[in-house]
């Protein structure tokens, strides 16, 4: 039985994820269902943790101010409902958890950036 569970949920794993760390600045769209009609919502917003490490329950947090008010959301990594995620910016953080995002106001809510490794543009042939 437990060997049925473990296959299923290998299936379900997503491979082709970036590198999401806490700090990073993150696109992800998910896709939303209103009444009967389905509609694609991106969320652009700062990854403050990961939790439960690689497997198929693992979740991130985004955090977002929208008017003067901050958003989080939780996303499940491996979730069908999750279509896409990008990396926008990558932050430099010094610690795996950035709860003090929550209360930081002005200079110190800011993260120092790191590069992001260009990706060799694919020729048409």
């Amino acid at each position: 039985m437990a060997n049925k569970i473990e296959n299923f949920n290998n299936l379900q794993i997503k491979k082709n994820l970036p590198e999401i760390k806490p700090g990073d600045t993150v696109l992800i769209s998910q896709k939303v269902t209103e009444g009967g009609k389905e509609k694609v919502q991106d969320f652009e917003g700062m990854i403050l943790a990961r939790k439960h490490g690689k497997g198929i329950s693992s979740t991130i947090t985004a955090r977002r101010v929208i008017s003067g008010v901050g958003v989080e959301k939780v996303f499940p990594i491996h979730s069908p409902t999750i279509l896409k995620m990008e990396i926008v910016k990558r932050g430099k953080a010094r610690r795996a958890k950035l709860y003090y995002l929550r209360t930081a106001k002005g200079k110190r809510a800011r993260l120092k950036r790191e590069e992001i490794p260009e990706t060799p543009a694919k020729e048409n042939k």
